[in-house]
């Protein structure tokens, strides 16, 4: 599949959306400001930002400090934060639940194992041991844990050979169309 043929857009509505992480157990682990739904289809939701607040579990908040393309897929075990730096775009992989649309909010489950793409192509694996450490204490089923697994495999697949989303022409021109019609 070609990315033209991958990013095929659908025009959704003008609409803002606040997407939501959970721990395995249920508890709250972060949350974004409202970010504009710039396009969806059955494979995933693209959302777009700048300076968004993200609250913590704890109460905490903090401002991005990059412009942003959100990619939360429907059925991978995983969300990618393509964020645009001086250096070139950097690509930010949570190994996470599948997000769902629920009441009004795009939410899913972060597992702690988290994989960066840097402009040069270096790839870093992040957060081992957090994983371990919540894979412990929550209890996750060797059924989750394959599926981390899985999903960890696939993604270091999809940015060694550049599968879309890893593509930063194509995330500049998701988000200048965001700010094209976000400015009108």
């Amino acid at each position: 599949m070609n990315d033209k043929e991958y990013f095929s857009l659908h025009k959704p509505p003008k609409r803002w959306m606040v997407v939501q992480a959970y721990k395995h157990d249920g508890s709250f682990h972060r949350q974004w400001s409202p970010a504009y739904l710039a396009l969806e289809n059955d494979d995933f939701w693209a959302l777009c930002s700048r300076n968004s607040q993200v609250t913590e579990g704890d109460g905490r908040k903090w401002i991005t400090r990059e412009n942003a393309v959100f990619f939360l897929f429907k059925k991978k075990w995983f969300n990618i934060l393509a964020m645009k730096k001086d250096g070139g775009m950097v690509f930010y992989v949570n190994i996470a639940s599948p997000t769902i649309l629920d009441d009004g909010y795009l939410r899913y489950i972060d597992y702690d194992l988290d994989v960066k793409l840097y402009p040069d192509g270096m790839i870093r694996e992040l957060d081992q041991k957090e994983y371990r450490v919540h894979a412990k204490r929550f209890a996750y089923p060797d059924w989750v844990q394959r599926k981390c697994q899985k999903a960890e495999e696939e993604i270091e697949h999809m940015m060694k050979e550049g599968i879309a989303p890893f593509n930063e022409e194509l995330c500049n021109r998701i988000f200048a169309e965001f700010v094209r019609i976000t400015s009108l």
